[in-house]
């Protein structure tokens, strides 16, 4: 069967109602809970920090992932390791060394990962596949929530899909294909269909209002890259 984890960004959450919303979304069929860190410096808004992350933990009862859109990166892995991230990742721009800020993150002892904007090139592949638990392909630029899908990242998504696959066929070790940004119930099947197996959606999910209706739109994103099988 095709891989779909569904991975809530708490981006476009209540705020005032935090740990309940991911209690919320968990119950509805979330794989996993996407943790957006925004520091106004690489990207135009600021968000959370580790304190946010530490007070929220608790509620998660499945991996917690920390996408850093922030520069510097080294000096903020070892808090957000401590206030419970399970995987981060980190743009291939923000960091000197990227080899050493995914060994660091691996240190740790979590999933390390590597964030492509839509026009970054993808030769960082050539070098990190090794040292890489996920890949997550940004299909909007990154800063802030609710934006339009970028639709010249499909053939980015099948570029790395291919790439993968012959890196799991060469080591028989799997890499999570992560997409992020204008996912929504009437697009996943074609991202799904393109290589994607995790797929980030804040608006789309939140956007529903309420406990019961982020389950539907979960549970319709599930069933539409389900039909491709």
């Amino acid at each position: 069967m095709r891989q779909c984890r569904i991975a809530p960004s708490i981006l476009s959450a209540d705020f005032a109602r935090l740990g309940q919303e991911v209690s919320d979304v968990i119950a509805g069929g979330a794989d996993w809970i996407h943790f957006d860190v925004m520091d106004n410096h690489y990207v135009p808004n600021l968000t959370v920090g580790p304190l946010v992350l530490k007070a929220i933990r608790s509620y998660s009862t499945v991996p917690v992932d920390v996408h850093l859109m922030v520069e510097p990166v080294d000096e903020l892995v070892p808090a957000f390791a401590k206030a419970g991230a399970d995987i981060i990742t980190f743009h291939c721009e923000a960091s000197r060394h990227v080899d050493r800020t995914l060994q660091l993150i691996r240190d740790h002892g979590l999933k390390a990962g590597l964030v492509f904007n839509p026009a970054t090139p993808l030769t960082y592949l050539d070098y990190e596949l090794d040292r890489l638990d996920v890949v997550l392909l940004m299909s909007v630029n990154p800063g802030f929530g609710g934006q339009s899908f970028i639709e010249s990242t499909m053939e980015k998504i099948a570029q790395v899909r291919r790439r993968l696959d012959r890196y799991e066929a060469e080591t028989g070790r799997r890499i999570v294909l992560e997409v992020d940004g204008g996912i929504k119930p009437s697009n996943i099947a074609k991202v799904a269909a393109a290589g994607a197996d995790t797929f980030v959606a804040g608006s789309a999910v939140f956007g529903a209002g309420s406990a019961e209706g982020y389950a539907q739109v979960i549970s319709q994103m599930k069933a539409a890259v389900a039909q491709l099988d």
